[in-house]
């Protein structure tokens, strides 16, 4: 009798952990997928399509989005990464492996007998504790020609120096008032072409070419004239044409587009940007005078223009206008040049808000994507770091974090304090990560440098990457932006919690072949 108990007792503990442990696994595929790049000495990863075209990259969010994966657990994890990056641009590997761990370390604690419940209660009090740890340690930016940011942006930059100095000079172009704002991304600054000479000026660049060769390539002390439109006479509906009064109507407008055009000349204008695209009369038109007109821009590159050249982003009613009151609409750019062999146009020297672009370039186009990806984590950085300033990196911080929760551990009561715990064990796993990918015995290191930290009273120490030594990383220059490791702990936090809440996992009705049956008379719907 008490065989067939235990027999069914240990069929209830395997149906209660079988949805937990699906997605434990299912989190630490993907967290295994990233953790090999994390570091000086990480790794890049190759991701093929089913075409043969590939991607060689460290960058852990492009591993993430470009795999292919269903499990809707990992797709999870693979959301809050993505939401890591478009929040703060970088930390998304360091995210994913404390999630893993996380993860790893409350199914271990569940399977012992702990209650899920708890163990999140504890996870949620370590993350609160750590939150503050980190903040006491943070080391304030005076300024964008600290040198605490160059240090950032070599850090981010993988060591590529070129790059590092491309986006310092771009963070001190668009200035701190700008590098401040909260809808402003430096790392949208960024972009690459194939054969470019890498550089930083301040402008922006357009990826379109002038729509007819008749018109000048370099303009200097354009006015600019941005139209989210087409360029093109108002339509009418087909039917109204059949009438002599829906005839005289499409004459009328033919006539008012003719005259707006001829606005657009009296008013000066060297340069009209189009949203879409540009009538031939109208073409003919401004060919003749001379005026630059890019058609098909996007949106986002409109947005870009206005903002820098000043100008006022129109509709082509609002050409309807006097002349007096469009030249309100009008910026200005003291240059504007087409580049034929990168089929792209500059704006340089606009007389709106100072806006910067970091080209970066290389020889093949595998390259020249891995550089723009360096190039954007090392902008996000900087300029997270110049908002938030910043902590010893190198995974020094997670660790003396991990040593102060020890004793919010000690004073924690009932079985929450499992749950602090495993967060204990997840802030040690980017320290072991990284001496891992350097070469080094994982379990030595974090001994040594705990022992280290704990006897000098110096949180940043570490591991020299090069050497397997203790070393101060402060000293060594190895820096994190501080909202970096704060988005990373609360984003490991929000996946574990969700994954560690799936008690049953029941796959969903196919609607498409869903048959409800015949009403019953008389049954209410």
């Amino acid at each position: 009798m008490s065989s067939v108990k235990q027999v069914a007792t240990n069929s209830e503990v395997d149906e209660r952990l079988s949805a937990l442990l699906t997605n434990g696994g299912a989190i630490r595929a993907i967290a295994s997928a990233v953790e090999g790049t994390i570091g000086p000495k990480g790794l890049d990863t190759m991701l093929v399509d089913k075409f043969g075209n590939v991607i060689v990259t460290n960058d852990g969010v492009t591993i993430l989005e470009e795999m292919d994966v269903n499990h809707p657990a990992a797709r999870m994890l693979i959301n809050i990464a993505k939401a890591q990056e478009e929040e703060i641009g970088d930390g998304t590997t360091t995210a994913t492996i404390m999630a893993g761990a996380l993860v790893s370390e409350g199914i271990n604690q569940s399977v012992k007998g702990v209650p899920v419940t708890r163990i999140i209660e504890g996870v949620k009090l370590g993350i609160k504790g750590a939150e503050a740890e980190i903040k006491k340690r943070v080391i304030k930016v005076a300024g964008v020609d600290s040198p605490l940011l160059r240090q950032i942006a070599l850090v981010a930059g993988r060591e590529n120096e070129d790059i590092a100095q491309l986006v310092i000079q771009a963070a001190r172009l668009v200035g701190e008032e700008k590098l401040g704002e909260p809808g402003f991304k430096l790392a949208e600054a960024v972009k690459s072409v194939e054969g470019a000479e890498s550089q930083v000026f301040l402008g922006i660049l357009l990826n379109k070419e002038r729509m007819n060769r008749e018109m000048p390539k370099e303009l200097k002390g354009a006015k600019v004239l941005i139209i989210d439109d087409a360029l093109e006479p108002e339509k009418l509906e087909e039917e109204a044409l059949t009438t002599e009064s829906g005839f005289n109507k499409y004459l009328e407008l033919q006539a008012q587009f003719a005259n707006n055009i001829h606005k657009i000349v009296d008013l000066g204008v060297n340069l009209v940007l189009v949203d879409r695209g540009v009538d031939d009369l109208a073409e003919e038109i401004l060919v003749d005078r001379g005026i630059m007109v890019v058609q098909r821009v996007a949106n986002s590159e409109l947005q870009k223009a206005a903002e820098h050249t000043g100008a006022r982003i129109i509709k082509r009613t609002t050409l309807r206008k006097s002349p007096e009151e469009l030249k309100n609409y009008l910026g200005y750019a003291e240059k504007v040049l087409e580049d034929e062999q990168l089929e792209q146009i500059r704006l340089l020297g606009g007389k709106g808000k100072p806006l910067a672009t970091i080209l970066v370039g290389a020889a093949t186009e595998e390259v020249v994507e891995e550089r723009e990806r360096i190039a954007k984590d090392a902008a996000s950085s900087v300029q997270a770091a110049f908002k938030g300033g910043v902590v010893a990196g190198g995974g020094s911080t997670e660790l003396a974090i991990s040593r102060e929760l020890e004793k919010l551990r000690r004073t924690t009561k009932g079985m929450a304090a499992y749950g602090v715990d495993c967060l204990i064990e997840a802030l040690k796993r980017p320290l072991a990560q990284i001496v891992t990918n350097a070469g080094f015995n994982a379990l030595e290191a974090i001994g040594d440098v705990e022992a280290a930290q704990a006897e000098g009273g110096k949180d940043s120490l570490g591991i020299d990457c090069d050497t397997g030594q203790v070393v101060d990383m402060l000293e060594l220059g190895v820096l994190d932006p501080a909202l970096v490791k704060l988005h990373a702990l609360r984003a490991a936090g929000e996946v574990a919690e969700a994954i560690l809440r799936i008690n049953t996992i029941i796959k969903k009705r196919d609607e498409k072949s869903f048959r409800p049956e015949q009403p019953v008379e008389g049954m209410d719907f």
